[in-house]
C-alpha cells in the first residue's frame, strides 16, 4: 500500500546532527532580517562549511525544508529559452549595508543576460534616470556588448504613464539612450514581473548572497568595488539546467552581443545656474563652490550619480562630490584662496577653511604662527596663503615635507618652501666616485695624510720662528 512507501521519521544525519541547533538560530534570526534580505538555504550552508560542517549542500536544504514545509504554497512557471546575444533584463532593488557608520537604504541596479545568466549589479543612492542610465553603461561595459532587446517593469525613468494594454510612451530621454547603443525595450504588463523572471530572481540572488550579513563599508565607490568582484566570481557557477558554467556561457554570447559605441553616454542632468555672490552655484537646494577666479555669472551644472561637474562653456571648472541631502554647502577650500589673498583679515572666520585647518598636520601651524609673528600686519597670513596654493599642483604628504623641511632649515616663508618642495620633487643625486683606474698616478690624491701640526707654526711667527 502507499502507507508502506510513506517516510514516517526524519532521516538520520550524522554529518548535521551538530549543526541542528546553528541552523535553528539562523532561521530565528532570519525572521528579524529585512524581508527581501534575509538568509537562503545557500547562504545557511556557507555559514556553515565555514564552521567545519562537511556535508552536502542538498542535506541542508533538504533539512530547511522539513523545517518549514507548508509554509508556502508550490509556484509554476512556463519555462523559458532565450538565443544568445539576444535578451537581457533590468530591474531596481532595495538593500541595507552600512556605510560610513551609518545604516543605509541603498537602491540595486541589476541586469542579467537571460542566455548565459551572467549578471551585473552595482548600487546607487537613488533610482533616478542618471543613475539608471549609469547602471546600464557599466553593465554594458561588464558584459562587453549590448543585448538586441532588454524588458523592464514600467519604470517612469523610461516610459511616460500606463495606457491600455501594453501601449507605452517613452521617455524622450531614455528613448535618445537606447538609440544611442541601438537595442529595443519590452516593457512589461503591469503587475506581471514574472515576465522578467531572471532579473526578479537576479536581484533576490544578488542581496542574499553578496550583501548577507548586512555589509560595510567606507562609501559607495568601496561597496560598488566588492559588488562588482562578486559579480565576477560568480563566472565559475554553473546555474542549475545550464549545460556549462556562466562563464563559459558568457563567452559564447559575447561575440553576438552589439559592439559600444566609442564613448560612453553622458549619463547626467544640465542645467544652467546663476553665480552667487559667496562664489557657489545652487543645484537641488545645495550649494557648491567655484574657483573665485575662474568663475562667470552663468554657468552649466551636469549632475552625475555621484558627482556633480561645474562649466563655463565647455571648460570644466571644478568637480564636488554629488550631495543628496538639502541646504548643505560643498566647498572647496582651494576654491577661496585667490579672494583671501586680498582679504586677509577674513582667514580666521573663512567657513571654506574651517574643517579644512581641523586636518592641518602640526607643521602647518607652526608655519602659520611663525609668519603672523614676523608679519603681524596681514602679510604673514598672505605668504601662508600662497604656500596653501600649492595644493592646487602637488599633494599635501610632499607639501608637509617641504613645510617642515623649510622650519628646520630656517626658510619659513612661501619663497623657502617652494624651494624645499623643489627639493623633496627632485633630489640631486649624490656625485657618483671618481674611477682613476686608466690615470694609475692620481691614485694618491686625496688620500695623502695630513700634518695639522704645520698650523703650530702660525702661532710661533712662521716656519722660521719669526
Amino acid at each position: 500500500t502507499a502507507s508502506a512507501y510513506t517516510q514516517t521519521t526524519p532521516r538520520s544525519a550524522p554529518k548535521l546532527g551538530a549543526f541542528r541547533d546553528r541552523i535553528a538560530a539562523l532561521l530565528d534570526e532570519r525572521t528579524r532580517q529585512p524581508r527581501k534580505q534575509r538568509y537562503t538555504s545557500r547562504r545557511i550552508y556557507q555559514i556553515l562549511a565555514g564552521e567545519g560542517y562537511i556535508g552536502s549542500e542538498a542535506r541542508i536544504r533538504g533539512y530547511i525544508g522539513e523545517l518549514t514545509r507548508g509554509q508556502h504554497p508550490p509556484k509554476t512557471f512556463v519555462p523559458l529559452v532565450f538565443d544568445p546575444g539576444q535578451d537581457a533584463q533590468a530591474d531596481w532593488g532595495e538593500a541595507q549595508v552600512i556605510l560610513g557608520g551609518v545604516s543605509v537604504t541603498i537602491r540595486l541596479f541589476v541586469m542579467r543576460l537571460c542566455y548565459a545568466h551572467r549578471t551585473f549589479a552595482m548600487a546607487f543612492p537613488t533610482e533616478r534616470q542618471e543613475a539608471f542610465f549609469s547602471g546600464h553603461v557599466h553593465a554594458f561595459a561588464f558584459f562587453g556588448g549590448v543585448s538586441q532587446r532588454i524588458s523592464y517593469d514600467n519604470l517612469t525613468t523610461a516610459v511616460q504613464p500606463i495606457f491600455t494594454g501594453r501601449t507605452r510612451q517613452e521617455q524622450q530621454a531614455f528613448t535618445a539612450f537606447r538609440s544611442y547603443y541601438l537595442f529595443e525595450s519590452h516593457f512589461c504588463n503591469r503587475n506581471a514581473g514574472h515576465e522578467k523572471g531572471q532579473v526578479e530572481h537576479g536581484v533576490g540572488y544578488v542581496r542574499r548572497n553578496a550583501l548577507v550579513p548586512i555589509p560595510s563599508f567606507a562609501d559607495y565607490a568601496e561597496l560598488n568595488v566588492s559588488l562588482l568582484s562578486w559579480c565576477q566570481g560568480e563566472d565559475t557557477r554553473q546555474v542549475q539546467g545550464q549545460p556549462r558554467p556562466i562563464g563559459a556561457m558568457w563567452a559564447e554570447e559575447r561575440p553576438l552581443l552589439r559592439p559600444l559605441p566609442p564613448r560612453d553616454y553622458p549619463c547626467c542632468v544640465t542645467t544652467t545656474a546663476t553665480l552667487t555672490p559667496y562664489s557657489q552655484v545652487v543645484f537641488e537646494t545645495n550649494r557648491y563652490s567655484v574657483p573665485a577666479d575662474q568663475a562667470a555669472r552663468r554657468l552649466v551644472i551636469r549632475a552625475f550619480p555621484f558627482h556633480v561637474d561645474i562649466l563655463r562653456d565647455d571648460l570644466l571648472l571644478t568637480r564636488h562630490p554629488r550631495c543628496y541631502d538639502r541646504e548643505q554647502d560643498v566647498l572647496d577650500p582651494l576654491h577661496y584662496l585667490p579672494l583671501l589673498l586680498e582679504r586677509p583679515g577674513a582667514f580666521d572666520h573663512a567657513k571654506p577653511l574651517r574643517r579644512w585647518r581641523e586636518t592641518w598636520p602640526p607643521a602647518y601651524r607652526q608655519l602659520l604662527t611663525h609668519l603672523r609673528t614676523q608679519w603681524p600686519d596681514g602679510k604673514g597670513v598672505r605668504d601662508f596663503v600662497r604656500i596653501l596654493q600649492l595644493h592646487h599642483e602637488h599633494p599635501a604628504t610632499v607639501i608637509e615635507q617641504a613645510i617642515t623641511q623649510a622650519l628646520a632649515i630656517g626658510c619659513g616663508h612661501a619663497d623657502g618652501v617652494r624651494l624645499c618642495l623643489h627639493q623633496v620633487l627632485h633630489p640631486e643625486p649624490a656625485p657618483p666616485p671618481l674611477d682613476l683606474r686608466a690615470q694609475p698616478h692620481l691614485d694618491a690624491i686625496g688620500a695623502q695624510p695630513i700634518d695639522l701640526g704645520v698650523y703650530d707654526a702660525l702661532f710661533e711667527g712662521g716656519p722660521d720662528g719669526q
